[in-house]
Parts: C-alpha cells; structure tokens; sequence
C-alpha cells in the first residue's frame, strides 16, 4: 500500500484508490486544532475499475463535489450510505452534481424501519433533507437523472467491482461496505460498537463479520474512543482503538486506518493515540500498518504507476 496526498495520482486497472475527503465523527469540527486530520465529517472516495464510488455524505462531501463539476463534464458515480444519522448525510445537499442533469449519479443505502414498523426509503430519507424548515432548497431540484437504490445486506456490482453491505452494530439499521476489484480490497466501517451486545443482529453476527472483513487490504474502521474512553462511553454505537485493533489482527487485514475521530479530539492528541497504539503493536508482535485517517490523503492500493492513469468513467 502506498498513501500520498496527491487526488490526481494514477491507478492501474488492477489497483484502487481510497481518497478520505471527511475523517470526523459526529459533528464538523474546523479549526486550527484539526486541521492535519481534518475537521470535515465522514466521506471517501474509492475509484476502482473506472468506476467512481462514493461513501457517505458528511460535509466533506461538499470539496468533493466542487472538484469533480470544476472541468465542466459531467459526473458517474455511485453514492453509498452507511446511515442516515447527521454526520453521514448533511453534505448530501451541497454535492453540486446532485442539481445536474446531465450527472449520473445512483445512491445507495439501506431501509430504515421505524419503531412502530413503518419503513423509509432511502429517496425519502434523502429529500427529508430539503425540506424548507431545514434548506432553502426545493427536493424537486434534485435532478431526475439521480436515482436510488436500496441495499440492507447483499452485493451491488458492475463490472468486475463488487460491494458487499452488512448490518453493523449502531443504532438505527447502519452497514458497512467492502469493495472488491481484481484481487484488491477495502473495507469502510465508520460507525460500528464491537463491544455491546446491545443491538439488534444475528447471534451469528460476529463470525459472518470477521468473515466479512477476511484478508482485507486496507479496514477502515470506527475508532472513536480510547480504551479507557471507552468504559464511560459504552452504548454510544462506537468502537475504541484496541478494540479495532484486535478485529484487524483477527480478520487479517493489511494495514488499519482508525476513523471517526472525536469532534474534540485535536491532531497533537491524535497523533498521541497513533505513537500508542503502534508501541502496542510493536509489543504484541502484529503485522499490520495502523494511521489514523487523514483529510486530503490518498492511500493507492495495488496497481502500478507504470501502467498509466486510470480512465474514470465520466468525472
């Protein structure tokens, strides 16, 4: 795995590109305190296969939106939610190609269901966010050519790229998503308590996860809190470090990036929680890599440069 800061760094057909563009959890939380790892809330970007796939739309969604319409062309993408609390949603709204017909943009999600049983599609959900108590904005200038599509667990494919979703433990109907392409692969988790017994799922659940996360290249996962955090802090639908960390060395996964960084955790004592969590992997003999997500980083995955920019379908 090579990581650099460069968005226009070319990917071969076989390798992919995992760009952070929101690293924050919870709230946006700018400032000169944040400013390293970033103070944007959650959104990636992964490009494998031509293809352009898009996860979450927290404010860092916004940038992302302004840089891909800035030539004039039009926009194909895959947009894909983990849930539908704040953080992951409210730049869904200042996405520009969202108001462009000519874009071609699909967003995927899973159905929430209520309390009482009544069930909300993700079109739903997504226009709630217009409605004029909240944004100046209309749902019906959302463009006809933005269509959307629902996912609670399962695959969605084109191509030679699969993403797989499976219900994680947070509260309302949350998922994370892998991405599979020619051989390479990347798991994003953001908001996932691995501790609790407290929701919802299968009593198979922790085998099919660890089975969902087997051999991955690049876990990105919630890891909001410390370990100590953490005791004060259970039932919050977030996971602590060492939690994260022992998933990783269980599943096999090549290198970890901690994500969903504390709104009012600064870069100095992030950059603390990194120096101990990597003398702890030191300590216990894992292989793995371990950082903390970085607003602006670019992590490359396989391929080689030698083989040529990769040619994005549209963007």
């Amino acid at each position: 795995m090579e990581a650099g800061s460069d968005a226009s760094m070319p990917v071969s057909g076989g390798g992919v590109r995992v760009r952070f563009l929101g690293t924050r959890g919870s709230i946006a939380s700018p400032g000169p305190h944040t400013s390293h790892f970033g103070g944007n809330t959650p959104c990636i970007e992964v490009v494998a296969g031509g293809q352009r796939l898009i996860f979450d739309a927290g404010t860092g969604i916004r940038a992302l939106g302004a840089e891909l319409t800035e030539g004039g062309d039009p926009v194909r993408a895959t947009l894909f939610l983990t849930h539908f609390h704040w953080d992951h949603i409210q730049g869904f709204p200042f996405f520009a190609p969202v108001y462009d017909e000519r874009s071609e943009l699909h967003v995927v999600g899973p159905v929430q269901t209520s309390a009482d049983g009544e069930q909300s599609s993700v079109r739903a959900l997504v226009e709630g966010l217009f409605e004029s108590s909240y944004f100046p904005i209309p749902p019906s200038s959302i463009a006809e050519a933005c269509t959307f599509g629902h996912l609670n667990e399962g695959a969605w494919q084109h191509h030679d790229v699969t993403v797989r979703a499976m219900r994680v433990k947070h509260p309302s109907f949350a998922v994370g998503y892998r991405v599979d392409f020619a051989g390479r692969s990347v798991a994003y988790v953001p908001d996932n308590e691995l501790a609790s017994d407290a929701y919802d799922v299968s009593a198979d659940w922790w085998p099919r996860f660890v089975g969902f996360l087997s051999g991955v290249d690049v876990l990105v996962h919630d890891a909001m809190f410390t370990d100590e955090e953490y005791a004060s802090h259970a039932g919050h639908g977030h996971s602590s470090v060492g939690q994260v960390m022992d998933l990783a060395d269980e599943v096999g996964a090549g290198d970890l990036v901690l994500f969903h960084h504390a709104p009012s955790r600064t870069d100095d004592e992030l950059a603390d929680v990194v120096d101990r969590a990597r003398n702890d992997l030191l300590a216990g003999g894992r292989s793995f890599g371990l950082r903390a997500a970085r607003e602006g980083e670019v992590i490359r995955i396989g391929g080689g440069s030698s083989e040529g920019r990769e040619d994005l379908d549209g963007g």
